[in-house]
């Protein structure tokens, strides 16, 4: 998806989190000395495998868990103590929690009530959210009576009727097949620019935070990992955590030694490419990290000087319609996965054999030196 949130203001951010933990039980620590700043007007995304700490975070944000450590600085505001019904956000759960006795207008409704806004302002404001939600007229429709994903614009709508400076998104999308929630990842970023409130949303899933978010904080064992956009995290991961979780990768290990002028020579465990020289810093134990759409396949030995190549056996080989996954083995315990491009007037020549052999090479600059 290329088109994704609207860039974030500069100036003071809006959400500044300083030198949070947060431990359960005495023991578990769950969230670890974690410092971010989320820009006001962006669209931030707390990524990482389930038990990460992510969804604690966002609790703390939301107020639902107070930190053992550390500030939540909303708006200028320390927030740590301060209870969820005052802080100047509003939350979308993974569940909705739309009130299945109450119509559509009455769910949206219901907040601003609470508020004892004026019976005018209210049916305004209602009427305004649903219709940013595209649901203008189903307004007297019951929960029970709506999709999975008109049921979570329902949601969206109650929590952006009160205005809130930030919207926190606690996996949204989870319980929505593939389809529609690649089409809800749309309406999202169409309605963050619409409001141009800044959203946090929480996932385990890379794919939904690259299509949608300016910034990511990647989080592995209650620590952020890396903050970045979704080209840097992709392209210059951090470590091997951060390249591994974000899409596909191969990694093949060996040990690096510094080689002078910002480039480190290492020696690797693949039979057949023994020493490289590249750009990188990290010494001792590394991995080469490539990722499987930059391999490619020929028939005789490349010659280019700036490419790593190395005899491969074709393996198992997926068929996903526009390209294939075929992985070789070059000798390792794990072997090189490589997508072949199936954008071809010929279906012979992209037909591949298990047993073949060919060369398998990558550019040296494609190539990322990674250790931890």
């Amino acid at each position: 998806m290329s088109d994704t949130a609207t860039a974030p203001a500069t100036g003071e951010p809006i959400i500044r989190i300083e030198n949070v933990s947060k431990i359960f039980g005495g023991t578990v620590k769950a969230v670890d000395e974690v410092n971010l700043e989320v820009q006001r007007g962006e669209f931030f995304a707390l990524l990482g495998p389930s038990g990460c700490g992510k969804t604690t975070l966002l609790r703390m944000l939301a107020g639902f868990e107070v930190p053992t450590h550390g500030q939540v600085i909303i708006d200028g505001h320390d927030m740590s103590t301060v209870a969820p019904n005052k802080r100047p956000i509003n939350m979308v759960f993974q569940s909705y929690a739309v009130f299945p006795h109450m119509s559509v207008e009455q769910n949206v409704a219901y907040g601003l009530k609470m508020d004892r806004c004026p019976a005018k302002e209210i049916r305004e404001r209602v009427a305004e959210a649903l219709d940013l939600v595209k649901l203008g007229s189903l307004g007297k429709r019951m929960p029970d009576e709506m999709s999975g994903g008109q049921r979570q614009r329902v949601a969206l709508a109650r929590a952006l009727v009160k205005r809130p400076s930030v919207l926190l998104l606690d996996e949204p999308l989870s319980a929505l097949d593939a389809k529609l929630r690649e089409a809800m990842q749309l309406e999202l970023v169409r309605l963050q620019k619409t409001v141009g409130i800044t959203f946090v949303i929480v996932t385990h899933d890379q794919s939904e935070a690259l299509s949608m978010a300016n910034r990511i904080a990647v989080m592995n064992a209650g620590r952020v990992q890396q903050v970045a956009a979704p080209t840097t995290l992709y392209e210059a991961p951090a470590n091997r955590f951060v390249a591994d979780f974000i899409g596909k990768i191969n990694m093949i290990e060996g040990d690096a030694v510094k080689a002078g002028q910002g480039e480190v020579t290492v020696t690797v465990t693949a039979p057949g490419i023994g020493e490289v020289t590249l750009a990188g810093s990290e010494t001792g134990k590394v991995a080469l990290a490539v990722r499987p759409e930059k391999i490619f396949v020929a028939d005789n030995e490349p010659a280019d000087p700036s490419v790593i190549k190395v005899k491969g056996k074709v393996g198992e080989v997926a068929y996903f319609g526009s390209y294939s996954n075929v992985f070789f083995d070059i000798g390792l315990a794990q072997p090189l996965q490589a997508d072949i491009s199936n954008v071809t007037t010929d279906v012979e020549e992209i037909t591949f054999t298990a047993g073949e052999e060919y060369w398998v090479y990558w550019r040296k600059a494609d190539t990322l030196v990674l250790s931890g």
